[in-house]
């Protein structure tokens, strides 16, 4: 079994959703020396997430922002955690609801992602910076 470990840093974007496998995958050229095995991403922050969802069609990212933007809205008079702007407490929140990491599946030197999957940056903040991902690679 071989482990590969390695902190990868992600460039700023804009708040939204945003495809990032391709920027990943470019990162991890030991990827291709396994034939089994599993990719786990771990984001480092609490205002951003990671998750898996359609990769072709761009209107599923806006449709995302829309429903996040409206399952946690800014200003909302219940929020006590304001103190970093109105967009904090509601990225903490969708950060919650969508969660930190992915795990994938390894097969012959390539992520296992099904035909319509890539792995999400969702971001969160406004101004939310670069990112950092922690990526755990076993297998052999």
């Amino acid at each position: 079994m071989r482990w590969i470990q390695k902190r990868l840093r992600l460039p700023a974007v804009r708040r939204g959703f945003h495809l990032v496998t391709d920027l990943l995958v470019a990162e991890l050229p030991e990827l291709e020396a396994l034939t089994v095995g599993t990719a786990h991403f771990f984001l480092q922050h609490t205002s951003a997430s990671l998750s898996i969802n359609e990769n072709a069609d761009p209107t599923v990212r806006h449709d995302f922002e829309e429903f996040f933007n409206r399952a946690a809205p800014e200003n909302a008079p219940y929020f006590h955690h304001t103190q970093e702007g109105p967009d904090d407490m509601p990225a903490h929140l969708k950060a919650a609801l969508l969660g930190a990491s992915v795990t994938i599946p390894i097969t012959n030197g390539q992520l296992a992602l099904g035909t319509w999957q890539g792995i999400y940056l969702g971001e969160h903040r406004n101004h939310g910076g670069r990112r950092w991902v922690v990526v755990t690679l076993m297998g052999e």
